[in-house]
């Protein structure tokens, strides 16, 4: 051998402190992402510029800046709101209701409405509003 073969470059490269970094990325890569994830799983509907069906008697929940509730044209009582749907829903092969509700009521009324409805046994829950060019009508007027 000769005395320059030992002081030549080495020329691969150490991969070892390169596989040491990954994996200590990939360790917390793991233990951080399911703590990204928390929150509320939503739905978010479509919004869409179809009219309802004129074909069918709809049953429509009303919610007025009063806060008062109405079935149809019915006033109801939130206590009694359960118990009076569940008796009209009896006798309907459709178990779907459409929620109509004022925009200044709040949103704890409406979701407490809801969540009577749902109890009252009923599969669909549609939300009636206003289309989005109409409401900017509205406004300008």
């Amino acid at each position: 051998m000769k005395a320059g073969d030992r002081d030549s470059l080495m020329s691969e490269i150490n991969v070892t402190p390169f596989v040491d970094v990954m994996l200590v990325l990939l360790i917390i890569f793991m233990v951080t992402a399911p703590m990204m994830v928390q929150g509320v799983n939503v739905s978010l509907p479509e919004a869409t510029t179809q009219a309802l069906p004129s074909d069918q008697d709809h049953l429509v929940i009303s919610i007025d800046s009063d806060q008062f509730i109405y079935i149809n044209e019915l006033k109801v009582d939130m206590d009694f709101l359960k118990e009076k749907l569940s008796k009209i829903l009896e006798n309907r092969k459709d178990k779907q209701v459409y929620l109509r509700a004022d925009k200044e009521v709040a949103y704890g009324q409406v979701v407490r409405v809801m969540a009577e409805v749902k109890n009252a046994g009923v599969e669909k829950l549609g939300m009636l509003t206003v289309p989005l060019e109409e409401a900017v009508k509205a406004q300008k007027k």
